[in-house]
């Protein structure tokens, strides 16, 4: 497991490894509050199709160098100890993890905002790709790259 925020093959990190890896920085003794966004396989396209896989691929060493920046940018605001971004990459099934995003700080309040900006920011700026695999009306099955700005 590592320290830092990047992407991570599926099944080399998990959620508990991200909370202890935070627990142990010295800065935590700084935090009053944690805040985590897990993003997991929805089982239907915002159109209603059934969604069967997912894979997800990036162009890592430009995702690892993305996620470091934001954690880094975040970690500077006012009250913030630590901001960490792993994405994780392969095939998965509808409800299983696809990112974890965790940010530890002084306060509730600037802990969920900037929750709330690390998610935008990696969904907007990281070189993650999602292939979607779906069955159709009629029962066809598809798969197609997905794009963040169709809203998925």
């Amino acid at each position: 497991m590592t320290n830092d925020s990047g992407v991570h093959e599926k099944g080399t990190i998990t959620i508990s490894d991200v909370l202890s890896n935070i627990r142990k920085k010295e800065a935590f003794r700084k935090a009053g509050a944690i805040a985590t966004f897990i993003g997991v396989v929805r089982g239907e396209t915002l159109g209603g199709q059934k969604v069967k896989k997912m894979t997800l691929e990036a162009y890592e060493e430009k995702a690892n160098e993305v996620l470091a920046k934001i954690s880094e940018d975040l970690t500077m605001k006012p009250g913030i100890v630590d901001v960490q971004i792993h994405h994780l990459l392969g095939d998965f099934d509808v409800g299983e993890d696809l990112v974890y995003v965790s940010v530890a700080g002084a306060h509730r309040k600037e802990v969920f905002a900037v929750l709330e900006e690390a998610v935008e920011r990696y969904k907007s700026e990281a070189p993650v790709f999602k292939k979607e695999r779906i069955v159709d009306a009629k029962g066809k099955a598809i798969e197609y790259w997905v794009s963040e700005k169709q809203g998925h």
